[in-house]
């Protein structure tokens, strides 16, 4: 196994709700660069579009972000001079071979992919990534499934977002490691 791929060490943070989901997802679009790979787990309503809506935002890119469930693939062009985003969900996706018929490597090269759902599907794409998961209260992780305890009217509570950065393009970041230590001022962890 490659040692980028191996799981490393990440960075804990608790975020006050979506407004601070998005303010985060904000701040890593500003640093964001074309070929850059972002693959999204949390159980549903954990916060994973609303964290590409800000990301996009951060990016510049045009308006109008929402779940791709039913089209898959959305590309979502920059408005200026940046990467364009593309918005994958892949739920309903069976693995890394139905993931090689969306040709998502046709546009790494000039977009930011953000992939929800695509932890054990998507790694192959590049051999640098970043794993975030979103967790909100009553989130449990039980091996690779996140099961939520939901009731109506928590949408916009603290959520917790792992982060583990992976890949010579991460190794040596300084952006991301201003931007963390930024927000570590809050309540994080190291896991």
């Amino acid at each position: 196994m490659n040692p980028v791929n191996r799981p490393g060490p990440g960075i804990e943070l608790e975020l006050a709700g979506i407004t601070a989901t998005r303010e985060f997802a904000y701040s890593l679009g500003k640093i964001l660069k074309a070929a850059d790979l972002l693959i999204l787990t949390g159980e549903l309503g954990a916060g994973k579009t609303t964290f590409t809506q800000g990301l996009g935002h951060g990016m510049g890119v045009r308006e109008g972000i929402i779940s791709p469930t039913f089209v898959i693939s959305r590309i979502h062009p920059a408005l200026g001079n940046g990467p364009d985003l593309v918005h994958v969900d892949a739920y309903r996706l069976g693995g890394a071979a139905e993931v090689d018929d969306l040709d998502l490597e046709a546009s790494m090269s000039n977009s930011v992919t953000v992939v929800e759902w695509g932890s054990g599907k998507v790694e192959q794409l590049s051999d640098s990534r970043v794993e975030i998961m979103l967790l909100r209260p009553g989130s449990a992780e039980t091996h690779e499934d996140l099961v939520f305890d939901f009731h109506e009217g928590e949408d916009d509570e603290p959520r917790t977002l792992k982060l583990t950065a992976l890949g010579p393009r991460w190794e040596n970041d300084g952006d991301l490691g201003a931007l963390l230590t930024g927000f570590t001022n809050q309540a994080t962890k190291d896991y």
